[in-house]
């Protein structure tokens, strides 16, 4: 059964770090999901599902350059306005789960969204209260014990915190 881990980054090098190492253990980009508040308030990206490579270099000038790289290996990179909290990166599943309906859910917001991809609601509560402090949410969807354990371990290691493991919510694109 798939299952997604969930974990805080606290700060991007963090993140990027994380994201490194996830790659290079052989995740693939779509079990991949990363959110985070866009410092820089620039909404105006065009999101295109055919290539990542014009989201990961817009992406990296909005965020400076150090998490932009990295952001372009995942599916689905784009910004999002949140209604009461602002604009957001997304990149990966999270993306499409945070677009449309699922931003109106009956939490609503950014909590909302985590609640539909599995989050439980005092675990996305406290998810949305970390991200407004400028941390970065990180997620990874594995399929196996094995892989559950190897992104565990890069989260811990990696110092990642509120790691927690759900059974995963398939959402549409």
């Amino acid at each position: 059964m798939a299952q997604t881990i969930f974990a805080i980054a606290s700060s991007e090098s963090q993140a990027v770090n994380i994201l490194n190492r996830l790659r290079s253990a052989g995740f693939l980009s779509e079990d991949v999901s990363v959110l985070m508040s866009d410092k820089a308030g620039t909404t105006d990206f065009a999101i295109k599902h055919e290539t990542k490579a014009p989201e990961g270099a817009a992406t990296g000038a909005t965020t400076g350059g150090i998490l932009g790289g990295a952001l372009g290996w995942l599916a689905g990179v784009g910004t999002l306005a949140i209604p009461g909290l602002g604009p957001f990166i997304a990149a990966g599943p999270i993306m499409a789960a945070l677009s449309g309906a699922a931003v109106g859910a009956a939490v609503g917001g950014l909590t909302g969204g985590l609640i539909g991809l599995g989050v439980p609601e005092y675990e996305a509560k406290r998810y949305e209260a970390r991200l407004k402090e400028g941390n970065v949410f990180v997620s990874v969807r594995v399929h196996d014990d094995e892989s559950k354990d190897v992104a565990k371990t890069i989260l811990e290691t990696a110092g990642a915190e509120d790691i927690t493991t759900t059974g995963v919510v398939k959402v549409s694109r």
